[in-house]
């Protein structure tokens, strides 16, 4: 990972980096804050240098100038610590926002004061004398003003922007881990799932579930009636599981023809059942073609059921619930195998 401050660090490496930006022309950005923050943060000295030569030479930094160095010595993020900059740099611009509404309101009430005390002034008749130091105050009080309010439009603009951006990566994000056929989970979104799962799992002493089904003789579908078909097909699979899982679940197509369904929070018993009810429904289901409404030959899916043990890894999770998915196969298709408890296999041997 390219940044590994904690957020103690990295907050205060954020509200170093906010002045410097805001003494230059570019978008307050996280392409820009990714620049000061390597910068202020001192993990890039080549991008340092190359910020203190421009300094040097008087320029101010633009939004193509500040691109170039983010090219130049940043190049790519990655999507793990993109995110973080986003979320960390969100939040400060928030907390500045906030401090230049605060500073905003003590200059307006400071030049209001400078009023009553000019007025104060002419009542005695004093005035003559402090004048200029009077007139000086008070061009320096609007200056800040002016400033104060200037810095609060562009980080109201940043805000605005960077949450288009969040947003952006957001739905990016979703579409990286969605399976286009299906719009299910893709191989690397269950990945990610199983991943999170099993941490939260060990942590919290829980046995996950998972199931692993693919459907029956589908290579005879596409001889016979074509990839179309086949297509429709797998959607139409893919829907079932859909309406059958909610909460935390996570239905996935895991390959080709082949699903996943992770259950978090599902005692075995209770996968064992949604198992056979999905079985069920996809064999009374009827899909027909759409171009003469011929209904394809009954579709039927096998399923292997796991839960998780203890101690096993993520491969031998998956292993144990397609190793039971086999035996489905080899035991005449159209069924729901259990995986057996390799602790009660143990003890048995």
């Amino acid at each position: 990972m390219r940044y590994t401050e904690d957020a103690t660090k990295s907050a205060e490496y954020l509200r170093q980096a906010i002045p410097m930006m805001s003494r230059h022309t570019a978008p307050l950005n996280p392409m820009t804050y990714a620049v000061w923050y390597e910068v202020v943060a001192g993990i890039n000295p080549a991008l340092a240098a190359a910020v203190e030569e421009s300094n040097r030479k008087g320029e101010v930094l633009d939004s193509s100038m500040t691109a170039s160095l983010f090219r130049r010595f940043i190049a790519e993020i990655d999507e793990e610590s993109a995110q973080r900059i986003s979320d960390g740099f969100q939040r400060v611009l928030a907390g500045i926002s906030q401090s230049a509404s605060v500073a905003g309101d003590q200059a307006n009430r400071f030049s209001e004061s400078l009023a009553l005390w000019d007025q104060g002034l002419n009542e005695v008749g004093m005035r003559s004398g402090l004048q200029a130091g009077i007139d000086r105050m008070r061009g320096d009080t609007q200056d800040m003003q002016g400033a104060v309010a200037d810095l609060a439009t562009r980080l109201e603009d940043s805000r605005r922007e960077i949450e288009v951006l969040r947003q952006e990566v957001s739905r990016a994000r979703e579409d990286a881990l969605a399976d286009g056929l299906t719009g299910l989970v893709n191989r690397r979104g269950f990945d990610m799932a199983l991943a999170t799962c099993l941490e939260q799992a060990v942590a919290a002493g829980k046995s996950p579930c998972l199931l692993i089904t693919d459907i029956d003789h589908f290579k005879k579908v596409n001889d016979v009636y074509g990839h179309l078909m086949g297509d429709r097909v797998i959607r139409a699979v893919a829907h079932v599981l859909k309406q059958n899982v909610k909460g935390k679940d996570t239905a996935a197509r895991y390959g080709g023809e082949e699903f996943a369904i992770l259950l978090p929070d599902t005692p075995l018993r209770g996968a064992q059942s949604l198992a056979e009810s999905i079985r069920a429904t996809v064999e009374n289901a009827r899909i027909k073609r759409t171009d003469n409404n011929e209904t394809v030959a009954r579709i039927t899916v096998s399923f292997g059921v796991a839960a998780y043990t203890p101690g096993e890894s993520a491969i031998e999770f998956i292993e144990r619930a397609d190793k039971a998915l086999y035996e489905s196969k080899h035991a005449g298709r159209n069924r729901v195998t259990t995986a057996i408890d390799p602790a009660r296999y143990a003890q048995a041997a």
